[in-house]
């Protein structure tokens, strides 16, 4: 008797998950930190999907001067893999090349059933991240989905918009705090005007 569907799926996803492991590309010690303030990324996604809309909007709101290089992609179907492994491969290639590099890459697609998600985990996808110079975020799916990409990757994000917050949320965080420190700075300057008017006044 040998399973069928996602039965088959699921005991391939165990078997590669299980070589992989064996071979140290899931090992902690080779995961990267995300630079804290990213200035140009590249994107390996659909152009079409969801998942490009999300991080975009994310973006946008949170750190709009972030500059993003798409590298155009299927991520569903029979040669999604392979098209995802050459897009890694070319955004390092290219960000070798230029005098501002690329920062990471983000690999995200939105959710979908496990045959919609497979492409995530082959094993030529799978080697291409642990692979790549950059820094790599796999942003996948929904929370509960987890997938080959994810245990390569640097770093894992339960979703693209996730992925996308994670990227921006030094730069987020540190306009919130200067924006504070501004409103407080008003906040003295006119209590010292107040204070001098009174001065003047006595």
């Amino acid at each position: 008797v040998e399973p069928l569907g996602q039965g088959a799926l699921q005991v391939k996803f165990e078997k590669l998950k299980r070589k992989l492991e064996a071979e140290g590309l899931f090992a902690p010690g080779r995961k990267r930190a995300l630079p804290c303030f990213p200035a140009r990324i590249g994107l390996v996604t659909s152009p079409t999907g969801a998942a490009i809309r999300d991080v975009l909007h994310v973006v946008l709101r949170r750190n709009p001067s972030l500059q993003i290089v798409l590298e155009a992609c299927r991520v569903q179907g029979t040669i999604a893999s392979t098209e995802m492994s050459k897009a890694v491969h070319r955004l390092n290639q290219w960000s070798a090349r230029q005098s501002e590099p690329l920062d990471l890459i983000l690999l995200t697609r939105g959710g979908g059933s496990l045959e919609d998600l497979w492409a995530f985990n082959e094993e030529v996808l799978a080697r291409a991240v642990h692979e790549s110079a950059l820094p790599v975020v796999s942003a996948v799916g929904h929370e509960v989905d987890f997938l080959i990409t994810d245990f390569v990757a640097d770093i894992r994000a339960a979703t693209p918009s996730v992925g996308a917050e994670l990227i921006t949320q030094a730069v987020f965080a540190t306009r919130g705090f200067l924006s504070e420190v501004k409103t407080h700075l008003d906040r003295l300057g006119m209590r010292g005007v107040d204070f001098a008017k009174r001065g003047l006044l006595s």
